[in-house]
């Protein structure tokens, strides 16, 4: 909604706000505690949290979601000290809400990642969780959680592939292999860009980056020893996107 079509809405003194409704313009402080002047049905937290994670977490930081991103700002840090001020839940659900439809032209999110109800859903999460000790329970705990395996060598070739819904996570968090020439496939389904990267024992080799179905393969021969399995585009492997090689 067209900001000159707001409806009025109570006004808050911005000088009491701290964290990131202090970043912003008194005017746009009234528009996101109002939330654009857009009435908010129940939201459905469980979609809200399964949107975030398929569409946020590779770029923000927000426990309860396991999300690890690094490219945004960190949900639970921006909205702490607001928590500590009293701010109430619907005035971060309705700044997060006018975030994802008017984001930072300068920043890298687009603009209605998520629209409509979705876009509510996912704000409703988030003031929900951020900055919130402990974990989700009930319908939201399984929601998002990356179920992580050991996988080994066939026949020269590991296979491990990156999180389908494009959390920064491999689907194996650790992997085995007898020394010799060992090619590693790495299938990444989402949209999300990754790699497959090994570094240790004198070995460095970056694969391509890939998504949307594509595959990223690195070929060495490894001496017995332990090596790091990563991905290694910018920020993914300090969110967690890594594993061990152990080759014996």
């Amino acid at each position: 909604m067209p900001l000159d079509r707001v409806p009025p809405q109570p006004m808050v003194r911005a000088r009491a706000l701290k964290g990131p409704l202090a970043l912003l313009p008194a005017t746009l402080v009234v528009v996101a505690l109002g939330g654009c002047g857009v009435k908010h049905p129940t939201a459905d937290l469980a979609n809200g949290k399964e949107l975030f994670v398929n569409k946020c977490s590779s770029c923000h930081t927000l426990a309860h979601a396991n999300a690890q991103g690094t490219v945004g700002p960190n949900l639970d840090d921006a909205f702490r000290q607001d928590r500590a001020d009293g701010v109430k839940g619907t005035s971060i659900q309705g700044l997060v809400d006018y975030w994802i439809r008017y984001p930072n032209k300068q920043g890298v999110m687009p603009a209605m990642l998520v629209s409509g109800q979705d876009a509510q859903d996912v704000a409703a999460y988030v003031a929900h969780v951020a900055s919130i000790p402990g974990v989700d329970g009930g319908q939201l705990a399984d929601i998002g959680q990356v179920k992580q395996k050991s996988v080994t060598e066939q026949n020269g070739s590991l296979q491990i592939d990156a999180d389908p819904n494009g959390q920064l996570k491999f689907l194996a968090s650790s992997a085995s292999a007898t020394a010799g020439k060992i090619t590693i496939n790495m299938k990444n389904a989402s949209s999300v860009p990754h790699d497959i990267a090994i570094r240790g024992s004198g070995v460095s080799q970056v694969g391509k980056v890939v998504q949307n179905g594509g595959t990223s393969t690195v070929s060495e021969t490894l001496k017995p020893g332990t090596y790091t399995f990563y991905c290694s585009v910018d920020g993914h492997e300090a969110a967690g996107m890594k594993g061990t090689l152990t080759v014996k």
